[in-house]
């Protein structure tokens, strides 16, 4: 395994990929955390606005159905696994898909995060 030249900085953050050649081909490169983030975060935001919605998706929440319960079925999730990746009870998801509690902003932009979705989209 030899090393390669640095690779130019792709986020603006100063600095590069190093790149590892196996038998003289690029076989791995090796990027600083700032980068990799920046990268996933660039990469989620180009598939969410590539992304196209089912009809069903659409005709819930047309007829009045929660947001944010539409949303969580349709990225396959069970109000525990939300739950739990956004730091708060089932019971707390359950009452606000009922419309029973409101959302604090903190809290919406964890779910928002979550379901790979804007804050508005699961504003009511």
């Amino acid at each position: 395994m030899s090393l390669g030249p640095k690779r130019p900085d792709v986020c603006g953050l100063g600095i590069g990929a190093q790149i590892f050649r196996l038998s003289g081909v690029s076989s791995y490169a090796v990027v600083p955390v700032a980068e990799w983030k920046w990268y996933r975060t660039s990469r989620k935001r180009n598939l969410l606005e590539s992304e196209t919605i089912p009809a069903e998706f659409a005709d819930r929440l047309l007829s009045g159905e929660s947001p944010l319960r539409v949303w969580r079925d349709y990225r396959g999730l069970s109000l525990q696994a939300l739950a739990e990746t956004c730091g708060v009870t089932r019971q707390m998801l359950s009452m606000i898909e009922h419309g029973k509690t409101k959302l604090s902003a903190a809290l919406l932009g964890k779910l928002a995060g979550a379901l790979g979705c804007d804050m508005d989209d699961l504003h009511v």
